[in-house]
């Protein structure tokens, strides 16, 4: 009789059930032989792959080429590596958001990780939401996987400058706006903004993503940074199907690599690296899947005791194929050392301690900065309490202007992203520059879908004056290629009821990074009088995806997740 499928390896896992195991190996194998495999690579242990290709997708360009690269390592090691795709996540072609598809990836990620007959998984993506959803599939299927990222796009050149996606789309927008550039100028700008295969090439969400499961230890020891179109990113992903091979005969799962040791190193380098304020979300979300809690007030205080090291668009002048050259994200760990986990496990098979103990590699100072000449000395990220953020919002103070760090301003409430664009460039609009913009309803239960919105535009009327930046305060996200005084993640979000849901135009808020605190100056009594005049907004679709995504999605402080597929102690597992 066959093993049962605790057992059993390669083809025989998780056999179909017609009641008759023996049949359905038989029926599975003669199947399987349709594929032109031979019979002693049917017998080897099973390599999946999960391949995200995909026209709607430019990060992803390279992935058949990556895949081919994977399935090398795993021939050579051994086993036999079978291909299967899942969704991908184009990041700008995607409505009403990407992030609103992420769990449905995660889904799908999870259940072919579970369904199909394989050993390990090494999954393939880039895209901003296609490594955290792939990573929470993994998390929650607990088989032996490693990640490979497509990697950074290269930057392109214009009128003598360096250009990369999207900061410096960002910028020329700002001046195309202000007037200062013409449309003709911009359709120039545009044409030169992304001009290879990858990922965007600043610190953005993708590349910061890249550097947390760089530090979690679930992609290979410095493969984090290579640019899309490097040799080496080949090369990287041949070894990560090797590597998955030897994950599975030393029996380590992503259980055993993603850790609450681990997850608190990727915070750590999130912070050094300056990252995109979405990483906070996918992190939790993915440690969410392992039953780890992020708790934001001890983000507080990782960020108290963790230096910016990176100087990375979109606060400094490099990109992520310079940071490459420096010595990539082995330079900011060797560095972050002294603050590190290092008994944590990765799928290299050494600990992070081992993989630091070897001989240091050049750094590029100008890059990298020392522990002991740090750009900034405290973190990039904070979490922000108050009476308007009861849970917490999220502030990327180092892409922020600290002169509005300590500040109290009157609020101008845009009530939705419709209210957004239809007033924020009207010439009588009621603003000045040293108002609070607010806005709502763009949080996880908004029918937006808690796009990357946050980053609102200064009104025109005040960029044509000169404002570069200004507060500005939401539940909604905002591109980790973005930059400025932004309040981010308000929780719980507007639609459900929450404070910011309560703001009116002429309310007096106060800012103060010091105290870790965003607070709306109103009395509780008015407060109770509005609440009871404005019933929550959020609503159930009637059917499908939007209805279960309506049904189950978490705050902001939870990962955005869907409740039922949380870890939670006491619930019973898919086995």
């Amino acid at each position: 009789m066959a093993a049962d499928d605790t057992t059993s390896h390669g083809l025989a896992r998780g056999l179909t059930n017609y009641g008759d195991r023996d049949f359905a190996r038989y029926l599975r194998l003669s199947m399987a032989r349709a594929m032109g495999h031979s019979t002693a690579l049917l017998n080897k242990p099973v390599v999946g792959i999960a391949a995200t290709y995909s026209e709607f997708n430019n990060c992803h360009r390279g992935v058949p080429e990556l895949v081919t690269a994977v399935k090398r390592g795993v021939l050579a090691a051994g086993g036999l590596p079978l291909e299967f795709p899942t969704i991908s996540l184009g990041e700008v072609f995607l409505n009403p958001t990407s992030l609103f598809f992420r769990n449905l990836m995660a889904m799908d990620t999870e259940e072919m990780i579970r369904a199909q007959p394989m050993d390990a998984v090494v999954l393939v993506g880039g895209c901003d939401k296609t490594v955290p959803a792939q990573l929470m599939g993994a998390v929650s299927a607990g088989l032996p996987a490693v990640q490979v990222v497509t990697g950074p796009m290269m930057t392109g050149r214009w009128r003598g400058e360096r250009l990369g996606a999207c900061t410096d789309c960002r910028r020329f927008w700002a001046k195309y706006r202000a007037g200062e550039i013409d449309a003709d100028t911009i359709a120039e700008v545009e044409n030169n903004l992304a001009t290879t295969a990858g990922t965007c090439a600043v610190m953005g969400t993708a590349s910061t993503m890249a550097a947390i499961a760089e530090a979690l230890g679930i992609i290979l020891p410095g493969t984090a940074a290579i640019p899309a179109v490097h040799a080496d990113r080949i090369r990287a992903a041949e070894a990560s199907g090797t590597a998955a091979m030897e994950l599975i005969r030393r029996g380590i799962t992503i259980r055993d690599i993603i850790t609450p040791r681990s997850v608190e190193n990727a915070l750590r380098v999130l912070l050094a690296i300056g990252g995109s304020t979405n990483a906070i979300i996918h992190l939790t979300a993915i440690a969410g899947r392992a039953g780890i809690d992020i708790d934001l007030r001890r983000l507080n205080e990782l960020s108290d005791t963790t230096p910016v090291l990176v100087d990375l668009k979109p606060t400094g002048p490099f990109y992520m194929e310079d940071l490459h050259a420096a010595g990539g994200i082995g330079a900011v760990l060797r560095e972050l050392r002294p603050l590190l986990h290092l008994d944590c496990m990765t799928v290299a098979g050494e600990t992070l301690g081992e993989r630091l103990g070897s001989p240091a590699p050049y750094v590029d100072r100008a890059v990298v900065r020392a522990l002991d000449a740090p750009l900034q000395p405290e973190g990039g990220l904070v979490a922000l309490f108050g009476s308007l953020a009861p849970r917490g919002a999220i502030l990327k103070r180092a892409a922020a202007d600290p002169a509005l760090f300590e500040r109290e301003g009157r609020a101008v409430v845009f009530t939705s992203l419709e209210d957004l664009a239809a007033r924020i460039d009207d010439p009588d609009l009621d603003v000045a520059a040293d108002d609070f913009l607010v806005l709502q309803n763009a949080g996880p239960l908004s029918a937006s879908g808690m796009p990357e919105a946050g980053y609102l535009p200064i009104p025109k009327k005040l960029a044509q004056a000169g404002v570069r930046d200004m507060v500005r305060i939401s539940d909604a996200r905002m591109s980790g290629t973005a930059y400025g005084t932004i309040v981010l993640h308000v929780a719980p979000d507007a639609a459900s009821g929450g404070p910011l849901a309560l703001v009116r135009t002429g309310d007096r808020i106060r800012l103060s990074v010091k105290d870790r605190r965003i607070d709306l100056l109103i009395d509780d009594e008015v407060l109770a009088q509005r609440r009871g005049e404005t019933p929550p907004t959020a609503i159930t679709p009637p059917r499908g995806y939007a209805r279960l995504y309506a049904q189950e999605v978490l705050q902001a402080d939870q990962g955005c997740d869907f409740d039922f597929l949380r870890a939670v102690p006491g619930r019973r597992e898919v086995p």
